[in-house]
């Protein structure tokens, strides 16, 4: 039986594009015919809203990590609008503001484990989860890459990217040695590049000479398209424009690095 393959999208500082480039991942894997479950862990709950969702009178990532059981972690699980756009299935563990209760420095290893458990009762009903984690290295970020098989980690070419993803890779393989043996790093994703730019065609360079192959291709165009496509909560797939396009087609091909690593099973085209 194949298992789900998780992957947890993370920064260790805000303002970089982790959520967009979740958003980025999600619509290409909903293009694809993944069967995909997106966790909101970030209290901002960007994700949430990015995906149309309607979270009225439903339980949400909060109250899972209070009650890890079946029961509540379907009752915080909703299909995203953009279902209503073609088939397949595509979800979002509801995300709130409440995740920052449960973001203490020091989490106990009960806590860590408490996604873990929440995605095990719903792990059949899908192929892939992505889980937009929270920008910092406390204790919702543990919990997401507890529950994870790889982490990829969103930067931007700037003086601090590099320290950040040195920061990121270094606590990945202390998870790793401590709690999680199966977690191991997917890449580092730069986002929002300017190929113009010297400056960060430079430390683009300078990631690459530090991380090696660990630096995933393609790297990430600065545009508005996905600003757009998320502020209308619509997958970046059918948002119009050759520059939304190019986007969808870098995202097709990070997809396809996350689907040849955790050997998900991808429906045949016309299927």
């Amino acid at each position: 039986m194949e298992s789900v393959h998780v992957l947890s999208v993370s920064s260790l500082k805000g303002g970089v594009g982790k959520t967009t480039v979740t958003l980025g991942l999600a619509s290409a894997a909903f293009a694809r015919g993944v069967r995909t479950l997106v966790v909101d862990l970030d209290p901002q709950s960007d994700v949430s809203t990015g995906m149309d969702i309607q979270v009225a009178g439903r339980l949400n990532v909060a109250d899972v990590l209070a009650n890890p059981k079946e029961k509540v972690v379907r009752q915080a699980i909703t299909s995203s609008g953009w279902a209503k756009v073609h088939p397949g299935t595509i979800d979002v563990l509801i995300g709130s503001p409440s995740a920052i209760n449960f973001d203490g420095p020091h989490p106990s290893v009960r806590d860590v484990w408490k996604l873990e458990e929440a995605l095990a009762s719903v792990e059949a009903d899908y192929d892939l989860v992505l889980i937009d984690c929270a920008p910092s290295l406390n204790a919702l970020t543990r919990t997401a890459w507890a529950a994870s098989d790889r982490v990829m980690v969103v930067t931007e070419p700037g003086l601090f990217s590099v320290a950040a993803a040195d920061r990121a890779l270094r606590a990945i393989e202390e998870i790793r040695r401590g709690l999680s043996p199966r977690l191991q790093p997917l890449g580092i994703v730069v986002n929002r590049v300017r190929p113009q730019s010297i400056e960060h065609q430079f430390r683009i360079k300078e990631l690459r000479d530090m991380f090696g192959p660990l630096v995933l291709s393609p790297q990430l165009p600065e545009r508005t398209s996905l600003q757009q496509a998320q502020g209308a909560a619509k997958p970046l797939h059918i948002w119009p424009g050759d520059s939304a396009q190019e986007l969808a087609a870098d995202f097709d091909s990070l997809l396809d690095r996350i689907i040849r690593t955790g050997r998900i099973q991808v429906p045949e085209a016309g299927a």
